[in-house]
């Protein structure tokens, strides 16, 4: 598993999806996280709406398994005691540059949401990797379409309004990667079908794949 800044990135891109983690409290969280790793799907970021997400980052770092990320930070103080528990990448629905201070300094990759092009700019300037496209159902597969053109080496990860229908689109308008919640993880975790979260995430990845080999 890759463990330098680089190297995680890197993995995140080859795999094209990040698993979004939202659940009702800390065992569902867990277990949705296993779940879906276990369906192929390398890189996992939990939430901290979850109930004691950083008690599922701290378990989950001392057993291996998944990439894991910290997505819903909103401040440093969050970002730093996610990092410390064992978060190796960090999400934000917002861009805040004390975040992507904190982030840089522990040399991780931090992924801050945008919604324009000027936030976009920032977020590079500031030393973003990887930039969150959010609201990913308000702003579109155009957007990053529209985006890419100006700034070409940008790094956009759409997250919200991604679905297995769709996927073709936001690939072929230029995103770099796409976070994935609800489509991915509600057909099983509802009921507590964990298998049925894990089948869908391997549908997930063959599907991207296919895409990724039409190319």
């Amino acid at each position: 598993m890759a463990s330098d800044k680089a190297g995680i990135i890197r993995s995140i891109g080859e795999a094209g999806v990040v698993a979004v983690i939202r659940a009702e409290d800390a065992i569902q969280g867990m277990d949705l996280a296993k779940a879906v790793n276990a369906g192929g799907i390398p890189a996992v970021e939990v939430t901290m709406t979850v109930p004691g997400a950083i008690k599922i980052l701290e378990t989950m770092a001392s057993e291996g398994g998944p990439l894991l990320g910290a997505g819903t930070v909103l401040d440093p103080e969050t970002a730093r005691s996610c990092i410390l528990a064992g978060a190796k990448f960090i999400v934000a629905p917002n861009l805040n540059e004390d975040v992507l201070k904190i982030c840089n300094r522990y040399s991780v990759p931090c992924m801050p949401g945008v919604g324009t092009v000027t936030e976009l700019i920032r977020a590079l300037e500031m030393g973003a990797d990887v930039v969150k496209a959010f609201p990913g159902e308000v702003l579109g597969p155009s957007f990053i379409k529209a985006v890419k053109g100006p700034v070409p080496n940008a790094r956009i990860m759409p997250t919200g309004g991604v679905s297995l229908d769709n996927l073709d689109r936001w690939f072929a308008a230029g995103a770099f990667a796409v976070g994935m919640g609800g489509a991915l993880t509600k057909p099983g975790g509802v009921s507590g079908d964990m298998e049925l979260v894990a089948e869908t995430a391997r549908r997930i990845m063959d599907r991207i794949a296919e895409i990724r080999g039409g190319r």
